[in-house]
């Protein structure tokens, strides 16, 4: 099996590592240290060598960070995470802090209104995030001051940083050889008048390179930096002791240095050089300032062609949301047998759709540890169950089921919300004003240049006439075999990227009652230009290919609350499931699947 549902994270050492840490920050005059959730990579997702966060405060979430000072310690943490946050940490030593709303500047000048030094990693923070926080602390008597991990000072017993085969990625999934695309985004900086780039994001170098790793979990990347040069020549920063020879597939115009050789090479460099403010270390900044090399300030330039996926990729995200939605129909048929007759719980509920999965023959991972919260749970937006919070399905319980697969040759991403029993009524019309945002997304055309951020109130709209609302964005960029939560394209309010064709989102909006039950419904959809409407001008316009295809449960539907638009797209919809799946299929599971895509 792919997941562990043993916990890591013990809130009972937080006090005691608090205390250490405060007598590590004391010896350095520090007044306080600020713990982020990232890594160097600025990933989402990290190895347990770098999970501090969670070491220090046993929280465990994608998100969030901690400064700690000597009589306080707040752990900021977004919407997604205030129910999980209170769960997971002793209250009694940290506080949570509502961020963005508060600013870790104000929250500064409030709890050390006397001043001092605050310490922080310049390899776990970005340029953009220093400035922004020394800009809020301006007039005040509070400085930043880069520093030694102090965490890794106190951190005994730290795991060893991963050192996982590299493996190419086929031609046949990357649709462009990794010579092809360091060719054009060479041609592009010589074009801006750069030398160079520094590629920080562990994503950005796996997709340049046509590689793969399992240095994180359920995420195929390789950790390290590389320096894409004008020449379109590529040097490529990481463990020398890994496995395998990959010499032959990066041939002679990519070379493998060490790690330890990273910052002398970027001090050898001519300038201009390019790096992203907003993803790369705040080290790296400092390392080229000091040896006088002129920085040019702009995006990752595998950013934006990552995201736009090119034919190949396309028709293999198609392949991987059958194969992948067949296995969930297996075991859609499966819940639909057992739960009324069997005491099930959350874990039997992962272990089963894992299996079902893995019966596929391709899957190569998970694409993130499943989400399966039943009842209550369901209201935890990130819930992960675990051997000490396992809960028994109970009648009138909804499940809310996320998960997703790795795939060679694509990556998925679904949550269905499922009843247990009968339901009752006010879940039935929150779940239905959940799928009309969900659906509204689904039908949208819009004209080229929107962002995510002119799109996503479209989905909470038939919430927002009840008063009701969710925590998270609509909806995330998802890479090609490689990380499920991938930027910079999202269906979310603080999103200004325009959608490009070629680009995969979720698409998932939710309601969740603290205490009670939770509701989402998530499909994977593709940026894809709108076909003309005689009706309408020579405007260009862009829409959305559903590529997920599992019915919605039509048990949580109040029929009469969908208009007749609404209506016809779920028909259409489930006729497309039935006929796409059904011969994917065995024989039980193809009758469910009728039965489950009868017309509303």
């Amino acid at each position: 099996m792919f997941q562990s549902f043993h916990s890591q994270a013990d809130p009972s050492h937080g006090p005691a590592r608090l205390k250490a840490l405060r007598a590590e920050m004391q010896a350095q005059g520090l007044a306080g240290f600020i713990i982020p959730r990232a890594d160097a990579h600025q990933g989402e997702y990290v190895a347990d060598a770098d999970k501090r966060l969670e070491w220090l405060t046993g929280f465990t979430g994608s998100a969030g960070f901690c400064i700690a000072l000597e009589k306080s310690a707040g752990i900021f943490i977004d919407g997604r995470y205030r129910n999980q946050v209170r769960q997971q940490v002793d209250l009694t030593h940290f506080t949570p802090v509502h961020w963005p709303e508060t600013d870790p500047a104000d929250w500064l000048a409030g709890n050390l209104p006397e001043g001092g030094r605050i310490g922080f990693d310049p390899w776990l923070h970005t340029p953009r995030e220093i400035e922004k926080l020394r800009a809020g602390l301006a007039g005040n008597a509070i400085a930043l001051t880069p520093c030694d991990n102090l965490v890794d000072r106190i951190w005994q017993d730290r795991p060893a940083p991963p050192v996982a085969p590299i493996t190419p990625h086929p031609l046949e999934y990357a649709g462009k050889s990794h010579a092809e695309k360091r060719g054009e985004l060479a041609a592009a900086l010589r074009d801006a008048g750069q030398r160079a780039a520094i590629l920080t994001l562990s994503d950005s170098i796996a997709w340049l390179l046509n590689i793969r790793g399992r240095d994180i979990p359920h995420i195929p990347v390789v950790q390290g930096f590389a320096i894409l040069h004008d020449s379109d020549r590529v040097d490529f920063f990481t463990d020398p002791a890994r496995p395998g020879d990959i010499g032959a597939h990066l041939g002679p115009d990519v070379t493998l240095r060490p790690g330890e050789a990273f910052a002398d090479a970027l001090a050898a460099l001519s300038g201009p050089v390019r790096l992203d403010r907003n993803t790369a270390p705040f080290a790296i900044a400092q390392i080229l300032e000091a040896a006088g090399i002129e920085t040019a300030f702009a995006p990752d330039p595998c950013i934006l062609p990552k995201a736009r996926k090119n034919a190949a990729e396309i028709a293999g995200a198609r392949a991987a949301h059958l194969r992948d939605a067949a296995a969930m129909v297996e075991f859609l048929t499966w819940f639909d047998a057992t739960a009324p007759n069997t005491t099930l719980t959350e874990i039997d509920l992962v272990t089963e759709l894992e299996s079902q999965r893995h019966a596929t023959g391709a899957l190569m991972d998970i694409s993130f540890d499943t989400i399966a919260g039943t009842g209550p749970n369901g209201a935890v937006i990130h819930y992960r169950v675990t051997e000490e919070t396992n809960r028994p399905l109970a009648p009138g319980d909804l499940v809310v089921l996320d998960s997703g697969g790795q795939y060679r040759d694509g990556t998925t991403d679904i949550t269905r919300t499922l009843p247990v029993g009968a339901p009752g009524e006010e879940e039935k019309a929150c779940f239905t004003r959940v799928l009309q945002g969900m659906i509204a997304i689904s039908r949208l055309r819009w004209p080229r240049g929107l962002a995510g951020r002119d799109l996503d109130a479209i989905a909470r709209y038939p919430l927002w006439r009840a008063h009701l609302d969710y925590d998270h964005g609509t909806g995330h960029g998802v890479g090609s075999y490689l990380s499920v939560h991938e930027g910079p394209q999202r269906l979310s309010r603080t999103s200004d990227v325009a959608l490009e064709p070629g680009m995969i989102l979720s698409n998932e909006p939710g309601y969740y009652r603290d205490g009670a039950f939770g509701i989402r419904i998530e499909n994977l959809v593709l940026v894809a230009p709108a076909e003309r409407s005689e009706a309408g001008d020579a405007r260009d316009m862009l829409c959305f290919e559903t590529l997920t295809h599992v019915p919605i449960d039509r048990r949580l539907i109040v029929p009469g609350m969908l208009s007749r638009g609404e209506r016809a797209w779920l028909d259409a919809y489930h006729a497309e499931c039935l006929a796409c799946l059904a011969p994917r299929l065995s024989a039980p599971a193809r009758a469910w699947l009728a039965r489950a895509c009868a017309p509303i």
